[in-house]
């Protein structure tokens, strides 16, 4: 038996490629099975189900009567060990996942292939698959293709309107076939009105559909690996890592092994330089988790980075005690003279990073610290 797993953040194409694979491959196996949504069905149904699911549709229909793992585990191993099988376990996120589904390595017959899909590297590394891939996103012209098909039915734009206006949206996508597929049916059939308008609401707002698609990894983080995902979405990206660790772990979030299971997770990841990048539509979730604690007023946000939010804050006397982090970016050419209304920094009780980026327009003496400053 031979377990290879697929691993990368949402939207990435692992189902797609699993499904191509088994497709194509699963006439030269005895018997197949196709396990989608491995997560979402064992949190709704139980690890039982999952198991009388393989063994219903690689024992073409066979039912099964059992009531613990326990007994599942015992006739996967004794049914299915004599022959030749194609198994794909896709969205896995929990080992005991693999433990009852595929088990070991003796409990599928000589030459089967199991091929797993899931967004944490590092369950595979536990597992010890025998092999990993890691898709990657989509370069320029294999995004405006995939684009194109969805949103024209057709490798191409129809014309030099449509072409420069699929540039746009595929640019906001980042090669992300999830946003690019569910972007292009969007568009699908409307007109360049249309196109144009919904291009601008996306400079504003990111597509419900693909947040909630990404934002599941962040809800399976623990408490402070989400705050290190939300302080890098929002102040961090494409910062150096060891600068990004030393303030982390000033804020007692324990970066070493935290900013690791985010790079497992597929959340982040560090380039050639050492610098830790966030693909930008994991970046637009974070903020729009931060946002979405008060859309009405910028100063009950527990992290600020828009300029006009921050001038807001700190100059009419909006800020509350929820305020974790800012970044003061008052640009070289900018006319806004920035004065800090002293009692806005005072109510800043757990402010622990102030990121100044510019100062040029700021007078000195109304400049306040309160916290960790960068």
């Amino acid at each position: 038996m031979h377990i290879i797993g697929i691993y990368g953040m949402g939207g990435i194409g692992k189902t797609t490629l699993a499904r191509v694979v088994y497709d194509q491959m699963s006439s030269h196996f005895e018997g197949k099975c196709f396990i989608a949504d491995v997560r979402e069905v064992s949190d709704k149904f139980g690890l039982i189900s999952l198991q009388k699911q393989l063994l219903f549709q690689i024992l073409s229909g066979e039912v099964f009567e059992f009531f613990n793992v326990h007994d599942g585990n015992a006739i996967i191993s004794h049914r299915l060990s004599n022959k030749k099988f194609l198994v794909v376990i896709d969205d896995v996120d929990n080992l005991q996942h693999l433990k009852c589904l595929v088990g070991r390595h003796d409990w599928f017959g000589l030459g089967s292939r199991i091929i797993i899909t899931t967004r944490d590297e590092h369950l595979l590394q536990s597992y010890r698959v025998d092999d990993a891939y890691k898709p990657s996103t989509l370069n320029d012209s294999e995004a405006l293709q995939l684009f194109s098909l969805k949103a024209f039915d057709s490798e191409t734009a129809p014309n030099d309107v449509f072409i420069e206006l699929s540039e746009h949206v595929a640019k906001y996508a980042s090669g992300l076939p999830l946003a690019l597929e569910v972007l292009g049916s969007f568009l699908c059939g409307r007109d360049v009105a249309q196109w144009r308008s919904a291009i601008q609401r996306l400079e504003k707002d990111s597509n419900k559909e693909i947040i909630d698609r990404l934002r599941i990894s962040f809800d399976g983080l623990e408490e402070t690996e989400k705050n290190i995902f939300l302080d890098i979405a929002c102040f961090f990206n494409g910062d150096e890592k060891d600068f990004v660790m030393k303030v982390l772990d000033g804020c007692e979030f324990f970066p070493d092994i935290g900013i690791d299971v985010l790079i497992k997770k597929s959340l982040l990841t560090v380039d050639e330089n050492n610098k830790l990048w966030m693909h930008n539509l994991l970046q637009e979730m974070g903020r729009r988790i931060v946002r979405k604690k008060s859309l009405e007023e910028p100063g009950k946000c527990c992290r600020l980075w828009e300029e006009n939010d921050v001038y807001h804050v700190l100059t009419k006397n909006t800020a509350t005690e929820v305020i974790e982090g800012m970044i003061v970016n008052i640009k070289r050419e900018s006319n806004k003279i920035l004065n800090m209304n002293v009692d806005a920094v005072l109510k800043m009780k757990k402010l622990r990073l102030l990121k100044v980026l510019c100062l040029s327009n700021c007078d000195d003496s109304n400049i306040f610290l309160m916290s960790y400053v960068f």
